[in-house]
């Protein structure tokens, strides 16, 4: 099992190929705001770890376990940020909430937030009710 900073990788080069259709270490190290000397090291064990598949000066790409986990994680990531938008977080804080609890969190915890997005989203009523009972709150 990939480590959080392995995730975070693994999720950043899921969502770049996702978008361009490549990662590039210069990329990574951009969207991650990291040296790109981290981002080689950090390649070079994910390739060790069959994650992905590293070519030096030819990039890399996901192997099928690690495309499995890139979805998985940037699932997590989504589910989680809708989480927070229906629990009444402020719009500003949801990404940096999400980076901060999403490796603390056990798979069955995710799969119990996705049952409760779901009962929620299934019936607009209740999340107008849960919105209804979070401005009371504030007064």
């Amino acid at each position: 099992m990939p480590t959080p900073s392995m995730e975070d990788y693994i999720e950043q080069i899921y969502i770049l190929i996702e978008e361009k259709g490549y990662a590039r270490v210069s990329d990574i190290a951009e969207a991650l705001s990291v040296h790109p000397s981290s981002v080689t090291k950090m390649v070079q064990k994910l390739d060790k770890d069959e994650y992905l598949v590293y070519e030096k000066y030819r990039g890399l790409v996901l192997t099928a376990k690690g495309k499995k986990i890139g979805k998985r994680l940037v699932f997590r990531h989504d589910l989680l940020e809708q989480f927070l938008k229906i629990i009444g977080v402020k719009n500003e804080n949801i990404y940096n909430d999400v980076e901060g609890i999403e490796h603390h969190l056990s798979w069955d915890s995710i799969d119990r937030i996705g049952d409760l997005v779901q009962f929620f989203e299934e019936d607009q009523k209740r999340i107008e009710a849960l919105t209804e009972i979070q401005k009371q709150n504030e007064n």
